[in-house]
């Protein structure tokens, strides 16, 4: 278990050091999240919209930059070495992606805390969001439900990665606003034509902003929203962990392990 920690721990020091490093990563924690904040905020003051319709979109950009923000992290876990050409050298040492990903999505959680506190006081600050509304418990959950989407949305930009190379940069990107349009972010997954409605619904995302959204005053469309969003995060994270390790085996029989360090 020790040894585990330690080469987790080192990919949690390193995306620290590369963030610290970088000013520039500090707009993905503060000055995007709050731009995107203030955007949506201001839209619903001049929309007039009523305190509980203004706490639905807010909580929706509020989840959605939180998730971008941890999900990086993931995703940099491998884009290090691909921009640095070293991909063929991490796997070569006695480590595994599952030491990549915890340890990077560690380090994605602090960011994604920070990215919401941020968020959270410039709300209150700004437009008087009350996130405490809700109870602590639910924004407990929703911040756990937050992080554990994004380590989903990370693997899953880390198995691109391996399969297709160069090509799947732009996931990391990219996959979030596929969130944006499928989870309910700005309107009731209702809304959207059946089939993607039904997507909607098999995402963990959608789950944690209704249950969340409940403490608003606004009814969750299943049962057990927290239960159904949590179960799909974990699940998703577990069979994203196994497709990972086969995606690793399948660059290394593939070549693609070289060709991401050329």
């Amino acid at each position: 278990m020790r040894s585990h920690t330690i080469k987790a721990g080192a990919f949690f020091i390193r995306n620290f050091r590369m963030t610290r490093r970088n000013a520039f990563t500090l707009f993905e924690v503060l000055f995007w999240p709050a731009v995107g904040l203030a955007s949506v905020g201001l839209l619903t003051r001049f929309l007039a919209l009523d305190a509980d319709t203004t706490a639905f979109v807010l909580t929706g950009t509020i989840a959605l930059s939180v998730v971008q923000v941890c999900q990086l992290d993931v995703a940099y876990g491998l884009l290090f070495d691909v921009w640095s050409k070293s991909v063929k050298h991490q796997f070569l040492a006695p480590i595994g992606v599952g030491h990549l990903v915890a340890g990077s999505w560690a380090m994605g959680a602090v960011r994604g805390a920070l990215a919401f506190l941020v968020m959270a006081s410039f709300g209150a600050w700004a437009f008087g969001f009350d996130f405490f509304k809700a109870g602590l418990l639910p924004l407990v959950l929703f911040l756990l439900g937050c992080l554990l989407s994004a380590a989903g949305v990370g693997v899953l930009t880390c198995i691109l990665l391996l399969l297709f190379g160069y090509r799947a940069e732009v996931a990391a990107w990219s996959l979030v606003s596929m969130l944006m349009v499928l989870c309910g972010v700005y309107y009731p997954v209702d809304l959207l034509p059946a089939p993607l409605a039904a997507a909607g619904r098999l995402l963990p995302l959608t789950g944690i902003l209704e249950g969340f959204r409940a403490g608003y005053g606004f009814a969750p469309a299943t049962a057990s929203p927290w239960g159904e969003g949590l179960a799909l995060g974990v699940g998703y994270l577990l069979a994203g962990g196994f497709t990972l390790h086969w995606a690793a085996r399948s660059a290394r029989r593939s070549g693609m392990l070289l060709r991401l360090s050329e």
